[in-house]
């Protein structure tokens, strides 16, 4: 684990919870039995494990049973409940493969590239397509910028497309007939117990929630917006809100002048 001190499961939330690996519960729980209000406080742990990870009983103790377990990816072990009751368990963390997969509580635990990996794998129509709930998610963890060009404009040397990836975001394109809309994402900073949100038990937050704070984002501006001081050197009788769109700020000149987007662009 990557914490300077080691996660138990009384210190364990339904953030940090993304932290630790299969062999970490089994080992924080041995831990935890040990202590007098184990029982009082087994299923909080329980379900805060499960927020994160696959929990499955396995009820037949054979050879041939675990390896299926093991070739799902499954890690088994045993898991003590009180003096009488002994059960083995199948543990596998979560995949975040979907739009969907996404929350406030894992969207800081994933890498840019992999949230390039999970919206290409997801969606083809670009970024104003996601929900607003989706968006707000992935702004949470993410510095979020797009722009739409035509493609012969996109990656025009020492342009934004290139300005962006040398300052280390990731992108992802989407073709759109003869335009293309760009997709950068980049991971803010963590900020440790900066945020709120509202685990089961309340003595337990650790990350970010539905009602995250907003001053954090006055802090951290988006890149999402219009900037119209930006609109000034381009034609806009020869540009449509649906052929051109941008919601970075940016000083590059896009100089879109009337010879550069000709009729026959669209």
């Amino acid at each position: 684990m990557k914490q300077q001190k080691a996660l138990t499961l009384k210190t364990l939330t339904k953030s940090n919870v993304w932290e630790v690996e299969e062999n970490d519960i089994f080992r924080m729980w041995e831990t935890a039995e040990k202590e007098s209000d184990f029982k009082d406080n087994r299923n909080h742990y329980i379900d805060v494990i499960r927020s994160a990870f696959e929990i499955e009983e396995i009820k037949i103790d054979k050879p041939e049973v675990i390896k299926k377990y093991e070739a799902r990816d499954f890690k088994v072990g045993n898991i003590h409940f009180d003096d009488n009751d002994n059960k083995k368990w199948g543990i596998k963390k979560r995949a975040i493969n979907r739009i969907t997969d996404l929350t406030y509580e894992n969207i800081h635990h994933i890498s840019a590239a992999k949230l390039i990996e999970v919206l290409d794998r997801n969606f083809g129509g670009g970024w104003d397509s996601l929900s607003q709930s989706i968006q707000d998610i992935i702004e949470s963890g993410f510095d979020i910028s797009t722009t739409t060009l035509p493609k012969d404009r996109l990656h025009k040397p020492g342009g934004m497309y290139d300005k962006k990836v040398n300052d280390g975001y990731e992108v992802l394109e989407i073709t759109k007939g003869l335009w293309v809309e760009a997709i950068f994402a980049k991971a803010k900073p963590k900020v440790e117990n900066h945020h709120k949100h509202d685990d089961d038990n309340d003595s337990m937050n650790n990350g970010f929630g539905d009602n995250y704070d907003e001053d954090f984002e006055d802090e951290n501006p988006s890149e999402n917006s219009y900037d119209d001081d930006d609109d000034d050197d381009f034609d806009e009788d020869k540009l449509t809100e649906e052929s051109y769109r941008t919601t970075f700020e940016t000083e590059e000149d896009l100089n879109l002048e009337a010879e550069d987007v000709a009729d026959d662009d669209y």
